[in-house]
């Protein structure tokens, strides 16, 4: 699957307005006016946000691992948006976060619907870390100081976006390990090819940094398969454009949790997941749109909407306009089939 010939257009490298970076395209990032218009409808709130007991245990088997995938990708979502991608030999693990809350805070916070799947130090040799943006639910602090100690990740690259590598540094990553991507970059290792390609967002840890760091979406390329991780964005035009510059993707991975209309322009939501999927299809070759992959849901509260309405949403989408979905359950290391949907269902086992 080689890349095509189609010349970048309004894609091109982040700008900045003084120390923060700037959307592709004009957005609005909710501040102390979202919040007081949240705070009644929180407050009346009657969607089940949260399930009403932990999920799982879900428990993914390392001994699957020590087989390479027949199809050449195989895919593990550990829920929200990690995920080990292994695509033509190699190994990427994808916005770890192993803490029990995606908060600044170990005591308050989203918390977690379930357990890690898998310990740390059982993971398979990693050979790239890919960390999207420095939001909490994306980057885990704990999680990257072990990740940095471990010997499976001893010899792994870490991609990430402009400004993040200080972060990284300072989590105990090695400096000769980071590889920092402005938008349309790339970074190879061993016949793997990363870009990072802009998407509607933002970034910070605390309420004075926001915009500090870059963010980002990213293709994930081998010589036999192509995966697009979204990552977070709200719409915008760029979805097509980033499409027009391959020949399809296997597997899109689009963000569709933790969305509401007051943020819309920085989440997308399943609505607008399904419209930035059938917009990057529409750039693909005959037969090679690829399977929709959702993420950024069932793992932490992170909106006002039912926990499970993100998938029961894409789910409904995807039969009335014959879109081809990939669910997996939660851990469990799942090939991906050009053709092939899975849906697991494993959100329909909550007693």
């Amino acid at each position: 699957m080689a890349a095509s010939n189609v010349s970048v257009s309004t894609l091109k490298r982040a700008e900045k307005r003084g120390r923060k970076f700037l959307n592709p395209a004009p957005a609005k990032v909710g501040g102390l006016s979202v919040v007081f218009k949240v705070l009644p409808q929180y407050l009346k709130n009657q969607a089940e946000v949260e399930p009403k007991q932990p999920l799982g245990p879900f428990t993914t088997n390392a001994r699957v691992y020590s087989t390479p995938p027949a199809s050449g990708l195989r895919v593990t979502w550990f829920g929200h948006s990690a995920s080990l991608i292994e695509i033509d030999g190699l190994r990427v693990l994808i916005d770890p976060v192993w803490e029990q809350r995606a908060s600044p805070f170990p005591f308050m916070g989203p918390k977690r619907f379930f357990q890690p799947t898998i310990a740390l130090d059982a993971l398979p040799k990693i050979d790239v870390v890919l960390i999207s943006h420095d939001h909490y639910d994306h980057l885990g602090a704990q999680t990257v100081r072990r990740l940095a100690r471990l010997e499976a990740t001893a010899g792994a690259r870490w991609v990430t976006s402009l400004g993040v590598g200080k972060r990284l540094r300072g989590f105990g990553v090695a400096t000769a390990q980071i590889t920092e991507l402005d938008w349309t970059e790339s970074a190879t290792l061993d016949g793997l090819k990363i870009t990072a390609w802009p998407s509607q967002h933002f970034s910070g840890r605390g309420v004075l940094d926001r915009f500090t760091t870059l963010w980002g979406s990213y293709v994930i390329e081998g010589p036999e398969h192509r995966v697009y991780y979204g990552a977070d964005s709200g719409w915008w035009e760029g979805f097509a454009e980033i499409a027009s510059q391959y020949d399809g993707f296997d597997l899109t991975m689009l963000e569709v949790g933790a969305f509401h209309p007051l943020w819309s322009s920085i989440h997308l939501g399943p609505d607008n997941a399904v419209k930035a999927f059938e917009a990057m299809a529409a750039c693909a070759p005959a037969g090679r749109a690829g399977l929709l992959m959702p993420i950024h849901w069932g793992l932490f509260n992170l909106a006002l909407h039912g926990w499970k309405q993100p998938v029961e949403r894409i789910i409904e989408l995807a039969s009335e306009k014959g879109l081809r979905l990939w669910l997996p359950e939660p851990g469990e290391p799942s090939e991906v089939i050009a053709g092939v949907e899975r849906r697991s269902g494993w959100w329909e086992r909550e007693e």
